[in-house]
């Protein structure tokens, strides 16, 4: 077992305000609905807990299920970060980032960065094809997770 590690981050000016988007991203069950290999997101207090399923890698499929602390500055900012110790101390992933909102003329600037790691069951020499791999995923997740949100939201990018 091997920790491996990718991040994304992005930027985006949507066609809809700052409330509207904020309201989508602070949902759980929203998020989790919009979300591709991502089953729940169950709020428990100060913390959220996440459940992937099915997430390929390298020809397998994986789960995970994590806690993550959230912080709101609503509803301009959103922070998150692994935080087991209120969870499952051995959880097998976890996630750190952000999403920041700016009011715009069109909309919402949105921006976003998260740094992802998972112990997977596979050697520290696969880590070039396993990271390859995951930004992979990631990327695809984040590409649905915004046509999913402009769709919700009845929104466009600008």
């Amino acid at each position: 077992m091997a920790t491996f590690t990718t991040s994304t981050r992005s930027r985006a000016t949507v066609t809809a305000s700052p409330d509207e988007v904020w309201a989508a991203l602070t949902d759980p069950d929203r998020v989790a609905a919009l979300t591709p290999f991502l089953h729940r997101v169950t709020a428990r207090g100060e913390h959220w807990v996440w459940e992937m399923s099915k997430v390929p890698v390298l020809g397998k499929s994986f789960s995970f299920t994590f806690t993550e602390r959230m912080s709101f500055d609503a509803p301009r900012r959103m922070e998150f970060s692994h935080d087991p110790a209120a969870g499952d101390e051995h959880e097998t992933a976890g996630v750190e980032g952000w999403y920041d909102l700016e009011p715009r003329s069109a909309g919402t600037h949105l921006e976003t960065s998260m740094a992802i790691s998972v112990d997977l069951p596979f050697p520290g020499v696969t880590r070039p094809a396993v990271t390859a791999a995951m930004k992979g995923v990631v990327t695809l997740m984040g590409q649905r997770f915004s046509q999913n949100l402009l769709h919700h939201l009845g929104a466009r990018n600008v």
